[in-house]
């Protein structure tokens, strides 16, 4: 399950890929954990959202990516003293300590969960996101049209565009293209 807070993302944005494998007992005690640490990184300047995967049933390994405007807004969260308090704090509800990884763009997307440094060729990265960006240009104009119709002055080319743009590149980063690239992993990185 994935849940997200988001803003628009900017060309230079940096993804903090987090991993957690927690205790089986610990779960209720870190899933409140994450909801403040989340709040807490909400208010550090150039933050644009978090997505939060949560493992499947019976499974402990849950992965969060915070996006930042700039690897400096980035780095000032992830080496903050509020930071590095709260991941202290919930240290002993993990199996083993966290890994980290900083990312631009969208390099995280690509990335296979058993080797951090191995990446699919190209031409399955270009289908897997015309797959995922395809459908989106065709039901996010049908999505907009009733805003559109009962505000006339954002129905100008141009305008409109950006709007469909906009709703579709943030659907794809934060919503369907992380969970998409796990549903396809095995293939993209064979």
């Amino acid at each position: 399950m994935m849940s997200s807070s988001t803003s628009a993302p900017s060309q230079n944005s940096v993804t903090i890929r987090i991993q957690h494998r927690v205790n089986p007992d610990a779960i209720e005690r870190y899933e409140d954990w994450l909801r403040h640490i989340i709040e807490v990184a909400g208010r550090y300047c150039g933050h644009q959202g978090v997505h939060v995967m949560r493992p499947p049933p019976g499974h402990h390994d849950y992965e969060i990516a915070l996006r930042f405007a700039s690897e400096g807004d980035a780095e000032r969260w992830r080496h903050s003293e509020e930071r590095r308090r709260l991941v202290d704090d919930i240290q002993p509800a993990l199996q083993q300590n966290e890994t980290l990884e900083i990312h631009s763009g969208i390099d995280y997307w690509f990335t296979a969960p058993e080797s951090k440094s191995q990446q699919p060729v190209r031409w399955k990265q270009w289908l897997v996101t015309t797959a995922v960006i395809w459908p989106l240009t065709m039901i996010v104009p049908i999505l907009w049209q009733p805003i559109l119709t009962l505000l006339p002055q954002l129905d100008i080319w141009g305008v409109r565009n950006g709007l469909f743009a906009a709703t579709i590149v943030g659907l794809v980063v934060y919503v369907v293209m992380p969970r998409v690239v796990r549903l396809v992993a095995k293939w993209m990185f064979r």
